[in-house]
């Protein structure tokens, strides 16, 4: 899990004796604002002008009212903005909007040569992964994206990653509060309701920039992030890491093209996988919860008269997120997920293209460093989504994958996906050689009928029970 909440939210644990340090990401004493109104297009820092940072609320100073008008015409122009938000808890359209914008001087047109490059290079690839893979071809369509048409693209993935923490998220801080808070505040919890959204959008579109002028692939987080059965690659982010590899540039574009589809290999012919993902993204979020203890001892020196009391209060970290035990098992089994699917395409690509790229072995370990430690946009995403998406125990899952492969085949060994009962377990990844040697993964189909066979055994203070679910009228 990131070291730093979503959406502007402190670190949990005040205590740290960490916090505080600027020299290190995700560190400090949290934001003074904790919504990231802030990082609004239009407003100035520290929020609008006179209010101290909340709208509707004194500054140290007191209200400014020779800003009166500067104020209303700012807070106007982005309510309008919010207008389209519909109920859910992020402006989407902001945060594609701003995403572009940043985006637009360091990204061009692709030319026709680039697109037909990753179209020959993926096709070159299908023909190689046939005899390393018992799964065929996933994808249907080949698309060659600009950085722009990446955001574009994977915006309906976001959602669904984005809205179950940002949901929670926005809500948890407020269900939290006295209620005498919250008749303080009055009509202005709605207004927060729809400035969170452009706050949440603003930084999420912040966060997408950042990404997409460094990811590789469709798949280069995880999860397939763009329509089902499209690869994709961004030929100018993949010429800037050629930049640093001593490589021949189609050398480094089929590597790539090679685990591209691979993924969308695994992902469409895997069909619960996807959904697994992204259930248990939404899991992490059902456990956000709000420490009310806190609340209810700082509320009592809180006057619900004063809205500069309340503004304290909200700075000061009692509204910030507890780390639950049911959230900390949710991300274990996100990584372990993670690192599977990675550790199979990791496995698969190096048997197909070993002897066919003699820099293969070379990239593959470049790869694997950058996906298990992470770049600067990852720990912008984090920041935004509350949660990594990064595989922290890649190496592992890959050699059980490549023992499998040479101790069953291909078959044997892809035939584990068949079922998420039949994949390892974060325990396996600590010895993949026993979960080799197991006798009861030989037979993939076998341990399933064991496992439908303990679901229907007979109950043994009522053996009849079977029976009647046979025949009801018995």
């Amino acid at each position: 899990m990131s070291d730093k909440p979503p959406f502007g939210f402190g670190p949990s644990d005040r205590n740290d004796p960490d916090r505080g340090r600027d020299d290190e990401p995700g560190r400090g004493d949290g934001p003074a604002d904790p919504f990231g109104f802030g990082n609004l297009p239009g407003m100035p820092p520290g929020g609008l002008p006179g209010m101290g940072g909340l709208p509707g609320m004194g500054g140290p100073g007191g209200f400014d009212v020779n800003q009166l008008g500067q104020m209303l015409t700012q807070l106007g122009q982005m309510l309008s903005q919010a207008q389209n938000t519909g109920d859910g808890p992020v402006n989407y359209d902001l945060a594609a909007q701003m995403a572009t914008q940043q985006l637009a001087a360091t990204t061009s047109s692709l030319t026709g040569a680039q697109r037909a490059a990753v179209s020959d290079a993926v096709k070159l690839a299908e023909l190689w992964l046939d005899a390393a893979t018992e799964f065929p071809a996933g994808a249907t369509s080949t698309k060659a994206w600009s950085a722009s048409e990446w955001v574009t693209a994977s915006m309906p993935t976001w959602k669904r990653l984005c809205d179950p923490v940002a949901r929670r998220m926005s809500t948890a801080w407020t269900d939290a509060l006295p209620e005498e808070a919250r008749a303080a505040a009055g009509p202005m919890m709605a207004m927060l309701g729809q400035m969170g959204g452009l706050a949440f959008g603003s930084q999420l579109g912040q966060g997408l920039a950042q990404l997409a002028a460094e990811v590789l692939t469709s798949t280069d987080i995880g999860i397939p992030v763009g329509p089902d059965r499209v690869a994709a690659l961004l030929p100018e982010n993949v010429e800037k890491l050629t930049r640093d590899l001593d490589r021949p540039a189609s050398e480094v574009l089929l590597f790539l093209a090679a685990r591209e589809a691979a993924h969308q290999r695994l992902f469409a012919h895997v069909g619960w996988l996807r959904e697994r993902l992204l259930r248990t993204v939404e899991e992490y979020a059902q456990g956000i919860t709000i420490d009310t203890s806190k609340i209810e001892e700082m509320a009592r020196g809180i006057d619900p008269s004063n809205p500069e009391a309340i503004q304290e209060a909200m700075g000061s970290g009692m509204f910030e997120p507890e780390t639950t035990p049911e959230q900390k098992a949710a991300l274990a089994r996100l990584e372990t997920l993670l690192a599977l699917i990675e550790g199979w395409v990791d496995a698969v690509v190096a048997e197909a293209v070993g002897d066919r790229l003699p820099g293969a072995e070379a990239m593959r370990e470049t790869l694997r460093r950058r996906r298990a430690s992470g770049g600067p946009a990852e720990q912008t995403f984090a920041t935004v989504v509350g949660l990594e998406l990064r595989p922290r125990r890649l190496r592992a899952a890959a050699e059980l994958w490549r023992l499998l492969g040479e101790q069953r085949g291909a078959a044997g060994r892809d035939a584990l996906w068949a079922h998420p009962d039949l994949i390892p377990s974060a325990d396996d990844l600590d010895d993949p050689a026993a979960f080799v040697a197991r006798d009861e993964v030989g037979d993939p189909i076998a341990e399933l009928e064991k496992l439908a066979g303990t679901d229907a055994a007979p109950d043994p203070e009522n053996p009849g029970a079977e029976d009647e679910k046979k025949d009801p009228e018995a």
